[in-house]
């Protein structure tokens, strides 16, 4: 099984990260589990790849002539369907999905491979757009991509970029439209294929019973009016299953539930943390300072009241005399570090015939160790080391990208407060999971122990930077989120 091809630069790294994500949700769909899916993802991706380059690289020595190509997650998704082809020819189709194995051995799977005039008009329609376009097109209407999103990877203004989408949108049924015209087809196709322009171009035209009857038994003018048709929300499902074939609804379906989980609830995925819009970074802003407020008031209060409880004037007393789940005040500072400060150790560890005074020496207080006080694994807190206004050294964001009945995909994002030559993550599963690949580091597993090691190419971190990583593990029973998180033997904290 090949591995992944490596990034020729940082661009390209941030690309693999997107399209690795499309890849393994289609070949997941493509075959009957999750080890196949990675074997069959792997090979595409590598084949995809390699077409890729070398269809850019032909059209910089043919003197800025453009080749006709898909963008690079159409290719690669493609690269999955042929993969699958190859696996069925080689013997192999034991691993492919049985519905699957059907398509690829009807007639329906030939207009894919065969004359380019008979091919589905969706496929033609977007080989024709500028690779600008067709990017466009696929990742606001396949992908489900918010439209800010879609501006910010792709360069465009987001105050003008509904207008491109709608101009790329004419376009692409400009295309169509000759495309259609230009197919090999019989005479009441033909008669049928001016109408069928004129019908849907405006939303409020009623399409003529002789036309509707046609469509209902002709599968290439039915493609015809789904393409040509930019209202009532057919485009995406007229480009997914023109374009990949099988299964083009159910991976039009599965990124569009993808895309609401990692935006849809207000947290973007790893590639757009920095990317964030004026409007919600301002949002951002606003729900930070509300919750440094109210944590503010809550520490006041919680000081003024221990302040009047009859303890004595020893801060050991504080200590000794509180209740088991109240935690004791670290440091009598005026403004102690939000939203939460280090705790003390237990009373009982400290010598005998401490004054108050020595609680408010300026000495650092020294990690806790764990104990039965701790409601939750090492690891998933937030540690404080050193004095109590640093920061983590690094905070970790784990995201559940996909889940199958005996796999799923996640992706770990790390926030360095320092600059690193090269990086370590560790973390533990409760549930037994077991990390079977990983793109952008490798791995190892011992026991629940997963340690994830830099590549080659990303081993360099700045200050304040970032670093991730996505893995597909397999899971029985209950897949909970891992904890104790470490960057180079250094705890992380998570971030909310």
């Amino acid at each position: 099984m090949p591995d992944l091809p490596t990034p020729q630069d940082a661009a390209e790294a941030a690309l693999f990260s997107e399209c690795w994500d499309a890849v393994l949700a289609y070949a997941d769909l493509c075959t009957s589990g999750s080890t196949a899916a990675a074997q069959l993802g792997r090979e595409a991706f590598a084949h995809g790849t390699r077409e890729a380059r070398a269809a850019e690289t032909g059209r910089l020595r043919s003197a800025g002539r453009r080749a006709a190509r898909l963008p690079r997650i159409p290719l690669l998704l493609t690269a999955v369907r042929t993969t699958a082809a190859a696996w069925e020819e080689e013997g192999q189709g034991h691993k492919l999905d049985p519905d699957l194995r059907l398509w690829l051995n009807s007639d329906k799977a030939d207009r894919y491979t065969g004359p380019p005039l008979t091919r589905p008009l969706a496929l033609r329609g977007l080989r024709d757009l500028q690779q600008a376009d067709a990017e466009l097109l696929w990742l606001a209407e396949v992908e489900a991509l918010p439209l800010s999103v879609v501006a910010r990877r792709l360069g465009l203004d987001p105050a003008t970029a509904a207008d491109e989408l709608q101009q790329v949108r004419t376009l692409f049924r400009d295309r169509c439209h000759r495309n259609h015209l230009d197919t090999p087809m019989d005479a009441q196709c033909r008669s049928y294929a001016r109408l069928l322009d004129a019908v849907t171009r405006s939303s409020a035209a009623d399409t003529p019973g002789d036309l509707s009857r046609h469509l209902a038994t002709c599968v290439q003018c039915a493609e015809a009016a789904a393409c040509l048709r930019l209202h009532g929300g057919g485009l995406p499902g007229a480009l997914a299953g023109g374009v990949i074939g099988w299964g083009g609804l159910a991976y039009l379906e599965r990124r569009r539930r993808a895309a609401e989980v990692r935006l849809g609830a207000g947290r973007p995925g790893p590639a757009d943390k920095a990317n964030d819009g004026p409007e919600d970074a301002e949002q951002k802003a606003r729900v930070a300072r509300n919750g440094l407020l109210v944590a503010a008031v809550l520490v006041s209060v919680l000081a003024l009241g221990v302040s009047m409880m009859p303890f004595g004037g020893s801060g050991d007393d504080l200590g000794a005399r509180g209740d088991v789940g109240r935690q004791p005040v670290a440091d009598p500072n005026p403004d102690p570090p939000l939203p939460s400060a280090p705790t003390l150790p237990p009373a009982t560890s400290k010598p005998a015939g401490k004054t108050t005074q020595d609680t408010s020496k300026s000495e650092k207080p020294s990690k806790p160790e764990s104990s039965s006080r701790h409601t939750e694994p090492q690891g998933t807190s937030s540690p404080t080391k050193g004095d109590e206004s640093e920061s983590p050294a690094c905070r970790v964001e784990y995201d559940l990208v996909n889940q199958w009945p005996d796999g799923f995909q996640a992706t770990v994002s790390v926030t360095s407060g320092k600059s690193l030559d090269s990086w370590r993550v560790s973390w533990s599963f409760r549930d037994g999971q077991h990390v079977g690949q990983m793109w952008d580091a490798t791995v190892s597993q011992d026991g629940s122990r997963v340690t994830a090691t830099a590549a080659d190419y990303n081993k360099s971190v700045p200050a304040g930077g970032d670093l991730a990583f996505g893995f597909i593990a397999s899971w029985r029973g209950k897949n909970s989120p891992p904890y104790d998180f470490t960057l180079n033997g250094q705890d992380c904290a998570k971030s909310s």
